[in-house]
């Protein structure tokens, strides 16, 4: 039998090659669960405006289900001349239930169909990641009272910069995964718009009524402009932006902890059970998952690339191209998703390694800028009290020396302000204790911040369950 979708008009059989070509059941029939759940509501929103009967909408929507759970065990046949997996369905439903099966895409497009069941697959899949997210969020979040008396050198340009506390640089990540989850919210109400109902661009001659099905759905809008909205990709494209950030930062992450993994830096011990090993080398211990991360970075940015591409010389309204919006938005949420579910367990069972931080940590004088900053406090110039501990470092620097290791009289010869009383301030534990701004690595700070951090997660954590035991009832 023919595809649903050729009409009449058609004097010759489709090329199989054109069929070969065309296809996309190969990657959308991911799709199938949405689409069975978009037309449930479609017959469901038909029936109420009296274009089918209720036994009709029964019917379909009963067989609808029976359809999804073939697909759902493997037991549904798949055929390159029904194109994609909204054909499939359709064709099963007319195979099983004729004219009634034939009556359901009244109203609808192919068009508006599929931009309806990807917008609700992208709202599920935004769902998750913000889900992986908040673990990772909590597994950092998890280590901070642990490793709260950890030093560890803060570094820019990747040189030793100032000393910082463990758990300032675990909230550091926990910020940057709070902005990601906030992109994914953002982007998530611009993608939970209804499509359904504006049919091929212009809308239909029927009395249908949108904001219904748009309610089953548990659409927050209805989109306004059937033009504009049948050609609408911008939520698949925020979304691989969002997903483009959440990369960039996993990536940032793994770089460290890869280089912190190193005999060189000697600072962390990553779970073995997140390592490989080399073919050749039995010493090995390697950081593959990590480095996985930081190179599907690359993979997830591209598909950006290929979807900014793709959109930016269509006209209005719809057109084939946009077919290939899947592939690169399916593969981006499948890579960022299978990142985020590796990362929260590989931040909890990584180990600080105590003793080499601490063996090492005065060396970089980390404590140089205190150290200004406690000459700006006596009434030296920022600038001269600058270039004077300069002097001071470039003098230990040629001794092999520590700050505190120089006498107190070098001080007072820079400036007489400088007694020995300045020696109080240096040294990284007198360093992190002169901290004292919203936001640093103060201790009195981070504790603050880590106990924001709990109760936000706690109250996430409250919220969710409370919202799922909701919708369990209501489901019941």
């Amino acid at each position: 039998m023919a595809s649903p979708s050729r009409s009449g008009v058609f004097s010759k059989a489709t090329d199989r090659r054109v069929e070969l070509f065309t296809e996309s059941v190969s990657f959308d029939r991911r799709l199938y669960a949405h689409d069975i759940l978009g037309s449930c509501a479609h017959a469901t929103m038909l029936a109420k405006v009296g274009i089918l009967t209720s036994d009709e909408c029964e019917q379909i929507c009963t067989t609808l289900k029976a359809i999804g759970s073939e697909i759902e065990s493997g037991n549904f046949p798949i055929r390159t001349e029904l194109e994609d997996i909204h054909m499939h369905i359709e064709q099963a439903l007319i195979d099983r239930l004729g004219d009634v099966g034939r009556k359901l895409h009244t109203g609808r497009s192919r068009n508006d169909q599929v931009s309806t069941d990807l917008r609700l697959w992208v709202r599920d899949a935004l769902d998750r990641v913000d889900g992986l997210l908040a673990n990772l969020q909590r597994a950092f979040v998890g280590r901070c009272d642990a490793d709260f008396d950890v030093i560890l050198p803060g570094y820019t340009h990747l040189q030793r910069a100032q000393p910082v506390l463990a758990p300032h640089y675990w909230l550091a990540y926990a910020e940057k995964f709070a902005r990601d989850r906030a992109r994914v919210a953002d982007c998530r109400k611009r993608t939970n718009i209804c499509s359904l109902g504006v049919a091929a661009l212009a809308g239909t001659t029927l009395p249908i009524d949108r904001f219904e099905t748009a309610r089953l759905l548990g659409f927050d809008e209805v989109a306004a402009n059937s033009l504009d909205v049948s050609s609408d990709r911008d939520f698949v494209l925020e979304s691989a932006f969002v997903l483009s950030m959440i990369s960039a930062h996993l990536s940032t992450w793994a770089e460290e902890w890869i280089l912190w993994s190193t005999a060189e830096f000697n600072f962390l011990k990553l779970p073995h059970d997140f390592c490989t090993g080399s073919s050749i080398m039995p010493q090995k211990i390697n950081p593959d998952v990590l480095e996985l991360t930081r190179g599907k970075t690359g993979r997830v940015i591209g598909n950006l690339q290929t979807l900014l591409v793709l959109i930016k010389g269509l006209p209005l309204a719809y057109n084939r191209d946009l077919q290939e919006d899947k592939p690169a938005i399916f593969d981006s949420f499948d890579t960022v998703e299978i990142c985020l579910e590796l990362a929260a367990p590989l931040v909890a069972g990584a180990t600080l390694l105590r003793d080499s931080i601490n063996e090492r940590l005065d060396r970089g004088h980390l404590d140089a800028t205190t150290l200004m900053e406690e000459c700006i406090r006596r009434g030296i110039p920022q600038r001269t009290a600058h270039h004077l501990v300069g002097t001071l470092v470039k003098m230990a620097m040629a001794e092999g020396k520590r700050l505190s290791d120089l006498p107190a009289s070098e001080y007072e010869k820079l400036d007489s302000r400088l007694d020995a009383s300045v020696l109080k301030v240096l040294g990284v534990k007198a360093a992190i204790d002169a901290f004292r701004s919203y936001g640093s690595t103060a201790p009195v700070e981070v504790r603050r911040q880590i106990d924001r951090w709990k109760t936000r997660l706690e109250a996430e954590g409250n919220a969710s369950q409370d919202s799922s035991e909701l919708a369990a009832a209501a489901s019941s």
